[in-house]
């Protein structure tokens, strides 16, 4: 059994059954195997959540060239976040449950917590932000608090071309850009 078909069958449970119901032997299930498969992939549900974020974060990443240096950081940035709200589309019963269970418990979203910093940080290196080290954990903090103000607009926003995320997000960005880039740090 391999990873990525797991990754499914747990997005799968958890758009089912909500993040905090599911078990690691409710994916195996889903996923048809036995529970040393998913062991052997994922020792914990921790595991398998970050798993999810760096599945996204290959997505939106091998979709990124070199090319767009011509654009602004800010222009870059909003283009990879809206490729993630993208990549994350086909899984958004599982995010609404995840995001559901983690209102309620929101210490059931720590082993999320060092994933999606490093998530944040990729998307930060991917627009060209030039690395300014004692303010780089600062600018991952404030891009990670900006993907979720704007993934709760994303949540609701059940248009095709996402018009209400975009404008969320472009409207983040013109405020916070410069500091994510290091000119106001």
């Amino acid at each position: 059994m391999d990873a990525d078909t797991i990754l499914d069958a747990a997005l799968a449970v958890a758009a089912e059954r909500g993040w905090r119901q599911a078990t690691l032997s409710d994916i195996a299930a889903q996923a048809g195997c036995g529970l040393a498969d998913v062991y052997r992939h994922f020792p914990s549900k921790g595991a398998v959540m970050r798993a999810a974020v760096a599945r996204i974060d290959a997505a939106v990443l091998s979709e990124t060239d070199a090319g767009g240096k011509d654009e602004s950081f800010r222009d870059r940035l909003f283009d990879l976040l809206m490729r993630r709200y993208d990549a994350l589309k086909p899984h958004r019963a599982a995010i609404e449950a995840c995001w559901r269970d983690l209102r309620r418990d929101p210490l059931s979203g720590a082993p999320l917590a060092p994933a999606l910093a490093r998530s944040m940080s990729w998307m930060l290196e991917a627009a060209g932000a030039p690395p300014r080290r004692p303010f780089d954990l600062l600018r991952v903090k404030l891009l990670a608090g900006i993907h979720l103000s704007v993934m709760r607009v994303w949540l609701r926003d059940d248009s095709e071309d996402l018009g209400r995320t975009m404008a969320s997000l472009d409207k983040a960005l013109k405020r916070w850009a410069p500091m994510l880039e290091g000119r106001r740090c």
